[in-house]
């Protein structure tokens, strides 16, 4: 039996109990993937915030904001080993392979898109609750952004939104079907893992608008930049543009059922001998 610590922001709530008999559930794909592990023999503990005793024989670093506190990754760092350590900024300029600056020469589409995760959606969130317990906001000057902008141009784009940090522009290239347009979603867990195409007739490709799916292999040179982020678990959204594979997005919290869809959020056994394949190898 190996010990599993997961280490939680203060204010996030990894687990809840929903619905006329309390069920325990999670927005996030990791609850399921534990609740595998759980059944094999290993015992699970969330940690809220950073003053427990860091006694575990391995961690996962699950705090849901597109940048971890500096407090959080230190406090990982104390366990003999945590996955997603070295993954602390997610932020669109740090993983996107797709930005481009007002003097680049890109001459299709662009969209305008948030530098945080999901709208700045958790920053958000984060900061109203600490606000709430009467505590300091831990993303001070967080701002939500309403939605996506695509625009025909680069110079379509307001000059203004090039100079403001919390923006970023990029490529607007999702594949081109005749039934739609298609991306890519790479979930994994040490060395295991799923990829899939999704094709939706939506042009930003969502998981719970998809017409129809297949099977794609992992581009190594999209596997090489996982190394470089510092990903052990996490999901990629990425798309093929003239033969190469460009990330768009990095999750190290990706979400269960209720955000990506049933299929994204199947295979926990497979993830979990991912999972398991990293415990032997640090224990």
């Amino acid at each position: 039996m190996t010990r599993i610590a997961v280490i939680t922001h203060e204010f996030d709530r990894f687990e809840r109990w929903r619905g006329p008999l309390l069920r325990r559930d999670s927005p996030y794909m990791l609850f399921d993937l534990l609740e595998e592990l759980k059944r094999r023999g290993h015992s699970v503990r969330i940690l809220s915030g950073t003053s427990a005793k860091p006694e575990a024989d391995i961690a996962v670093l699950h705090v849901d904001a597109t940048v971890t506190p500096a407090e959080y990754v230190e406090y990982a760092r104390a366990f003999p080993f945590c996955l997603n350590v070295g993954a602390a900024d997610i932020s669109k300029r740090r993983v996107s392979g797709a930005v481009v600056g007002r003097d680049d020469d890109w001459p299709g589409p662009v969209i305008v898109k948030s530098n945080l995760n999901n709208l700045g959606m958790r920053e958000q969130s984060l900061n109203r609750r600490s606000r709430r317990a009467e505590k300091p906001e831990p993303f001070p000057g967080a701002e939500l952004i309403e939605g996506y902008r695509v625009c025909t141009s680069l110079s379509d784009v307001a000059p203004a939104v090039f100079d403001r940090r919390d923006l970023v522009v990029e490529k607007f290239i999702p594949e081109p079907e005749p039934d739609g347009f298609g991306a890519r979603f790479w979930i994994f867990c040490g060395e295991r893992e799923r990829c899939t195409r999704h094709v939706s007739p939506q042009s930003l490709v969502k998981g719970d608008d998809t017409i129809r799916r297949e099977p794609v292999p992992v581009p190594e040179e999209l596997r090489a930049l996982r190394r470089e982020l510092g990903f052990d678990y996490g999901k990629f959204d990425f798309v093929m543009h003239e033969g190469k594979a460009v990330l768009l997005d990095a999750n190290k919290t990706p979400g269960g059922a209720r955000n990506l869809s049933a299929f994204l959020a199947a295979g926990n056994a497979n993830l979990a001998d991912g999972f398991e394949g990293l415990i032997r190898e640090v224990t």
